[in-house]
């Protein structure tokens, strides 16, 4: 009686262990399969494409994963922050498609029009060294952004499944908020020039993400291309404003001869004073 007790205990135990490890597995998979996504925002000219740039270099230099960049710009340049070229965007391909609609051209394989798109923006992914770009572009003609924004949100989340990181360069403004192209988003970079209409237009955005009820983990400001002693006096004003300051990039002539050269964030030097200030920036916000 007592061997059999035993046993019924040792096979109790065997099973809860297995339940726990499986839940384990679970929830490692659950984990794994939800990307830590980090978005940029702010208005035009505030350097935030090349603050995308370094942010993926970091990515990759740091965490050592591959990242999935989203220009989600139609004026699409992270391309040229990256040094890769463009050879077709999510807005031309979705005219194309329509193109096929219209003509009544047949599809290839017989397949239906969403799994012919489907392919066709897996085939548009820009691949390069420890990073994969996906271009929204414009689309051709008359017509809103709507649909390539609706397009870019699906294939974020599908593609996103796949990449342990994602970085969205987000078009400059605040339309691309109502439009909810930024949502699932663990991080918001603002980003803002060292103004106070930068820091306005900055608060502008944090509040609309609150009246939108974005799906937004966490919100940073981030005042670019500091050349002086404004740096702390814009802190302190951004903190009146109720902003959260991660801190100031300094402006960099090094990130200018890289533009006249038409060079890419990854030529720039590792001691590059805005490199070491946007990393620092970036080692304190938890970052996982």
């Amino acid at each position: 009686m007592e061997t059999i007790r035993k046993d019924f205990i040792l096979l109790l135990f065997s099973c809860i262990t297995a339940k726990i490890a499986t839940r384990e597995k679970q929830v490692f998979q659950v984990y794994y399969l939800m990307a830590y996504t980090i978005a940029l925002a702010g208005k035009g000219g505030t350097g935030k494409t090349t603050l995308a740039g370094i942010t993926i270099r970091y990515l990759i230099e740091k965490r050592k994963q591959p990242v999935l960049a989203v220009d989600a710009d139609s004026n699409n340049c992270l391309n040229e922050a990256l040094g890769v070229n463009v050879h077709a965007t999510v807005g031309k391909l979705r005219e194309d498609s329509l193109q096929i609609i219209r003509n009544g051209a047949e599809r290839p394989g017989g397949m239906s029009m969403e799994q012919l798109f489907d392919y066709q923006v897996q085939q548009s992914l820009i691949e390069s060294k420890g990073v994969d770009l996906l271009v929204m572009g414009r689309p051709e003609g008359p017509g809103c952004y709507c649909a390539a924004n609706n397009i870019i949100r699906k294939y974020t989340d599908k593609l996103s499944e796949t990449y342990p990181y994602v970085v969205i360069d987000n078009e400059a403004g605040m339309e691309h908020l109502s439009r909810r192209t930024t949502h699932r988003v663990n991080l918001l970079i603002i980003a803002s020039d060292p103004s106070v209409r930068g820091l306005q237009t900055a608060k502008r955005i944090d509040t609309l993400v609150s009246e939108l009820d974005l799906d937004i983990a966490s919100r940073v400001l981030l005042i670019n291309r500091i050349s002086g002693d404004e740096g702390t006096e814009l802190q302190a004003l951004a903190e009146r404003l109720n902003l959260r300051v991660g801190g100031v990039v300094p402006h960099d002539d090094l990130l200018l001869h890289l533009g006249l050269k038409g060079d890419s964030v990854f030529h720039l030097p590792a001691d590059a004073k805005s490199l070491r200030s946007l990393y620092a920036i970036l080692d304190t916000l938890n970052i996982t």
